[in-house]
């Protein structure tokens, strides 16, 4: 790795370790000519699918576009920047595992509109709002109506789980 500073070739690691979810690791430099340190991050370059948009045209996925849309949906609300990275973090492995080399807009979509969903529901019916084109408040009521009849988050995480009780021999 180049230093920065004084251009020289040579750096030694210094400390490395895992950051984020885990998908990357920062490592502390320390270029041996000038002796400045620096930070890098370093994370796989992963093949994201390509998305086939409405009109049928094919555009390279981007991520930056995705983040910046949960960002609006989630503006003013309280959630944070590390549940959006982890929402987008989601997001991007369930379409690395998919293994397909096209995937539908509309099928990102469903997944940030899942995301959302579990993060905050003003911030799920305003994505929803604009994704499925809402034409007047009789689609905004039956989509909250749709939502009022699913069990909340919150809700699901205090609920027994009924099958956890077969895993254990008597």
């Amino acid at each position: 790795m180049r230093c920065p500073f004084c251009g020289a070739q040579d750096t030694k690691v210094v400390d490395s370790r895992l950051s984020g979810d885990g998908d990357q690791v920062r490592r502390r430099r320390r270029c041996v000519v000038c002796g400045e340190r620096f930070t890098t991050y370093e994370s796989a370059e992963l093949n994201l699918p390509r998305v086939v948009k409405r009109d049928g045209s094919r555009v390279p996925f981007d991520g930056r576009k995705l983040r910046s849309g949960i960002m609006r949906a989630a503006e003013k609300r309280p959630i944070s920047t590390d549940q959006i990275d982890a929402a987008v973090s989601r997001i991007n492995r369930a379409l690395l595992a998919t293994g397909e080399g096209e995937v539908t807009a509309g099928r990102i979509g469903e997944l940030v509109m899942d995301e959302l969903r579990k993060l905050d529901q003003v911030a799920y019916v305003r994505f929803a709002s604009v994704y499925r084109k809402f034409e007047d408040v009789a689609a905004f009521r039956e989509e909250i109506e749709r939502l009022e009849q699913q069990i909340s988050p919150e809700e699901q995480r205090a609920q027994l789980d009924l099958l956890a009780d077969l895993d254990k021999k008597p």
